[in-house]
């Protein structure tokens, strides 16, 4: 298909940097994605998935023959993470709509499942830093395995409805883009910055959703 093979080869030439239309194309789904999941809407899980098939693609830089012949397996093998998972949120989430007229009410995670996604986020890490690195990823390893791990927990946190996992989000920032912009995938690292002061104005979002669920309960209640 002429399109799809023009997206494939397609490049934007800054200086002396190319960046492959691939990856704007890829993140820009990803922020439309993240757009609908603030808003809680179904279709934030298919347009994200189309966005992650692309980036795929992407950070197998030596494997697809790109422009940039770094493979960044973490970020690419999160891409595979996130079709997986979100097809159960957009399950879950299109049968919450059909059965109580809601994609998602956001709530909080509660304390003990915090301290299980902090301590999941470490050592998830921990395993999969050594496996990443056998495996010949980008240096620091340990930053590949921290998104990769950080991703799948904020998605799975996304699916169940808990505040927190926008805050899961602005850890995998905050590793994310001096990685990403030390393996030269510079179009990824600044819409990480974005995705940074997006995932806090989402938490804000979701968090006062939350406390107006709690109002209007209250003020229903039988005295």
């Amino acid at each position: 298909m002429p399109f799809i093979s023009w997206l494939f080869d397609a490049q934007l030439v800054i200086g002396d940097q190319t960046v492959l239309w691939r990856e704007i194309v890829g993140n820009v789904f990803g922020l439309l994605s993240a757009l609908g999941g603030m808003r809680r809407k179904v279709w934030a899980w298919p347009v994200g998935i189309a966005g992650n098939a692309l980036l795929f693609t992407v950070f197998l830089g030596a494997v697809f023959e790109t422009p940039n012949p770094v493979n960044l397996l973490g970020q690419a093998g999160r891409q595979i993470m996130f079709i997986a998972v979100s097809i159960y949120g957009w399950y879950r989430w299109r049968h919450s709509e059909e059965s109580v007229g809601a994609a998602v009410e956001p709530r909080w995670a509660g304390a003990r499942t915090r301290v299980l996604l902090v301590l999941g986020l470490v050592a998830g890490t921990a395993v999969l830093s050594p496996v990443f690195a056998a495996l010949g990823s980008f240096e620091p390893v340990w930053a590949d395995a921290w998104i990769f791990t950080g991703s799948l927990l904020a998605t799975y946190g996304m699916a169940k409805g808990w505040v927190e996992f926008w805050l899961i989000w602005v850890a995998v920032d905050i590793v994310g883009v001096p990685l990403l912009f030390s393996a030269g995938y510079y179009a990824s690292g600044l819409m990480y910055v974005f995705y940074g002061a997006f995932t806090l104005v989402g938490f804000f979002v979701w968090a006062r959703a939350r406390q107006r669920a709690d109002l209007s309960r209250l003020s229903t209640s039988p005295v």
